[in-house]
């Protein structure tokens, strides 16, 4: 007599499994096993049959299984400035258009909108966790929490006055409330976020960095995003901002440096020393004209590189299986090596790489028994895309973000074959209409 079969709240059944630790592994015909919202299993289909009794058993057929994937890096509220300004150079595009719209518009509502609008993009392209850093940090997190969706909030931090507050001081101190409001939440990680070192002065990213160790956050800057920026710092401080960074003592791996496409060999030796991690937004910066991040060189050097697709307001969207994509492409270009940021780096890039940046690769990031059951689909069935000889190559180069079937998030369904579940899609279209025609009259 057999055992009764052990029973589960969710089987799902893919073709292929792309579990991404171990790294380069293609499981056919696999089954993951989920309850109480973990990964309970991984293991061929045939055994999860006979191990098995699922309340719900799902099976893709032609479908690859993987991690859903960490929006490193954005500016979620940003998605109703998407295309305002295009075709400008970053200080042109920040300084003429964004920061006067930024202080005409950004409240509570623009927050709360703004941010359900990329959460919904966010989830149908397959992004299950997003890092945010925004005015009304608040207000976003309050947005994640309800719709279950997981964030990283990084409180912004300038020295002058913003809609939300007027100062350094009270950044902190509002930022130090946000993550109390928040600090059992399942849903929500809160970490500092002072803006750029040309934007926040000594003492209060030596007070971030000293609140931000006792309370175990951490921090994410721009940085060395552009040659101009690098070009101020030295005419002001002798410094390159990196190295002014280290003299304060923000160098760790709790420091997430975003963008950094102007780096030189002593930059690579800091970031590998100090395991301050990195996260490259390939398409903001190519339209921005900013730069170019060189992946394949700070990987070499044991450097952590995830991936972010900066606001909508500069890339134009959230797609983080376009950025996917376009990082592998200018990664080889840059390296001059075509065997340069494969297609399974760049997925670690989108996954397991950010979670280890998130403080969280033994809660996220992989397909492995006991972590989270944050997971997507994607349908390879198109015959527009057809043969498929190398499951992973073909999620990078031939597939798009229409093709994300279904995605759940602590083993909790959002997506089920493309259709959001948790989003009022035409009550939110009425919504960013409205936000357009302001926005546009007063442009």
């Amino acid at each position: 007599m057999t055992d009764a079969l052990r029973p589960v709240d969710l089987l799902i059944s893919a073709r292929w499994v792309v579990p991404v630790i171990p790294a380069g592994v293609v499981l056919d015909h696999h089954s993951v096993a989920v309850d109480a919202g973990r990964i309970i299993d991984l293991c061929p289909t045939v055994q999860a049959l006979e191990r098995y009794n699922p309340a719900e058993h799902v099976e893709l057929r032609d479908h690859l299984l993987s991690p859903g994937l960490i929006n490193m890096h954005g500016h979620a509220a940003m998605s109703l400035f998407r295309g305002l300004a295009d075709d400008l150079p970053l200080l042109t595009w920040l300084n003429d258009h964004i920061w006067p719209a930024e202080g005409r518009f950004v409240d509570e509502k623009f927050a709360a909108d703004g941010t359900l609008l990329a959460m919904a993009e966010m989830l149908r392209c397959g992004t299950t966790f997003f890092s945010d850093m925004y005015f009304f940090p608040d207000v976003t997190a309050e947005v994640a929490q309800q719709h279950r969706m997981r964030a990283q909030i990084c409180i912004p931090v300038l020295d002058f006055p913003t809609n939300w507050a007027s100062g350094p001081d009270e950044y902190i101190q509002k930022g130090l409330a946000v993550r109390e409001s928040f600090r059992a939440s399942e849903f929500i990680q809160v970490a500092f976020g002072p803006h750029a070192p040309y934007t926040v002065s000594d003492e209060p990213l030596l007070r971030v960095a000293t609140l931000a160790e006792q309370v175990g956050a951490n921090i994410q800057i721009h940085l060395h995003e552009t040659a101009h920026e690098i070009e101020e710092a030295m005419s002001k401080t002798g410094m390159r901002p990196l190295r002014r960074l280290a003299e304060l003592g923000l160098l760790s791996p709790a420091l997430q440096a975003v963008h950094m496409t102007q780096l030189d060999d002593y930059d690579i030796q800091l970031l590998a020393e100090t395991g301050t991690q990195v996260i490259h937004c390939p398409e903001s910066n190519l339209k921005l004209a900013s730069g170019f991040c060189p992946v394949d060189r700070l990987q070499q050097a044991g450097v952590n590189v995830c991936l972010g697709t900066d606001g909508a307001a500069s890339n134009n969207d959230h797609d983080l299986l376009g950025e996917m994509r376009t990082a592998a492409l200018v990664g080889k270009a840059v390296a001059n090596d075509a065997a340069a940021v494969s297609a399974h780096q760049v997925l670690a890039m989108a996954t397991v790489n950010a979670a280890r940046a998130l403080g969280r690769e033994s809660e996220l990031g992989s397909i492995e028994t006991g972590k989270y059951a944050d997971l997507i689909a994607i349908d390879m069935s198109d015959p527009l895309i057809q043969p498929v000889y190398d499951p992973v190559a073909h999620l990078v180069y031939s597939t798009n973000s229409r093709q994300v079937s279904h995605s759940w998030i602590n083993g909790e369904i959002h997506l089920r074959d493309g259709e959001l579940l948790r989003i009022d899609l035409i009550g939110l279209r009425d919504r960013v209409g409205r936000w357009s025609r302001q926005i546009a009259k007063a442009d």
